[in-house]
């Protein structure tokens, strides 16, 4: 199949760039001597996650229980889950999961952690969990004068197993806080079996947080332009892109593609909703739901209507989210059409 055999908008894939990145961040981990755990929630697809694991990922990371279900039953077994489990049904789906997986999750309170134990202790089973530890960030994540606590509270159930640290992003502005939450668990005799660091602008600072001994990173397999507006990656880098048409063209700056929230997602960056490959001076400066409004004003030509396009968007993983299906490319042969298997699995 040629590439211009699909309707648009459609999710294209160069496999030589995919190939290419999956390729310089295990390697990248490799010469640091950190295991690698590629977050799959940027693509959701299984059969991507296999690639990432040939290359020498010693297993996955997934944002939710039931994006985990679908992994699992791919045959992927070593799945880390960073997130608070909350609810019964939840930790329940968690439990049946971690009967015949390696299953480690995260917590950073004591009603997470009592809900993993009654979970774990109605199917008379160990479950894997890490504290997830407070950064600059302020989302989740227990402050420093929590962690050996929580930590007890784990390694004292015996339907639980204290896994270790995690953080997320792992920049070296937390390194003083993790360093610290090693030594009070040194000191109140708490081994510690991984510290898990993550976040895709902290890979290129791991060799400043030698504490971490694992890396979580989503993003890398495909890039997009928030990554490379942040300096992190080139353009070259971007393997995703979304090929779309020219439907409009009500004035002489003013172009409308057929791509709008609902396929590009309505993520900014610089003020614009993606990078047009052929025209990078244009900027799509606003979204409908299926329209992508570009000003053209800056460009030395203009499209044609019916011409077609490529978008770079600003956040890949909402991206693949809205699809059913990405298509991977090389050159202008579909080699590979994948269903996005763990599509709206949120919960």
């Amino acid at each position: 199949m040629n590439i211009h055999d699909l309707e648009t908008p459609s999710v294209l894939i160069d496999l030589d760039r995919m190939e290419r990145n999956i390729a310089r961040m295990q390697e990248r981990c490799n010469s640091l001597g950190l295991a690698f755990r590629p977050h799959t929630k940027t693509h959701k697809i299984p059969d991507i996650a296999r690639m990432q694991l040939d290359a020498g990922a010693v297993g996955i990371a997934c944002q939710k229980v039931t994006e985990a279900e679908v992994f699992t039953a791919a045959g992927i077994n070593d799945i880390q889950i960073p997130y608070n489990i909350v609810g019964p049904q939840k930790a329940a789906r968690l439990a049946d999961l971690a009967l015949y997986n390696r299953i480690t999750v995260s917590a950073d309170n004591t009603a997470v952690i009592a809900g993993l134990a009654e979970a774990a202790r109605a199917n008379e089973m160990t479950i894997r969990v890490m504290v997830d530890l407070a950064t600059d960030i302020q989302r989740t994540g227990a402050p420093i004068e929590e962690v050996v606590e929580l930590a007890k509270k784990i390694d004292a159930d015996e339907n639980l197993h204290f896994a270790g640290l995690m953080v997320y992003p792992s920049n070296p502005v937390v390194r003083p806080v993790i360093q610290e939450a090693l030594a009070r668990l040194g000191e109140a005799g708490i081994g510690v079996d991984s510290v898990s660091g993550g976040g895709s602008g902290a890979a290129l600072h791991a060799h400043e947080v030698p504490e971490l001994t694992e890396l979580r990173v989503g993003t890398y397999v495909f890039n997009d332009w928030s990554s490379v507006g942040k300096g992190w990656v080139t353009p070259d880098d971007c393997a995703m892109t979304i090929m779309a048409t020219i439907i409009s063209h009500p004035t002489p700056d003013r172009v409308i593609l057929d791509s709008g929230s609902k396929t590009l997602a309505a993520d900014r960056w610089d003020n614009a909703h993606g990078c047009i490959v052929e025209y990078p001076e244009a900027r799509i400066y606003q979204l409908s739901e299926e329209h992508a409004h570009c000003d053209f004003s800056a460009c030395e030509t203009r499209p044609d209507i019916g011409e077609c396009v490529h978008v770079i968007p600003v956040h890949t993983c909402v991206v693949s989210n809205l699809h059913d299906h990405l298509y991977g490319v090389r050159g202008e042969t579909v080699e590979a059409v994948w269903p996005v298997a763990a599509r709206g699995r949120v919960w």
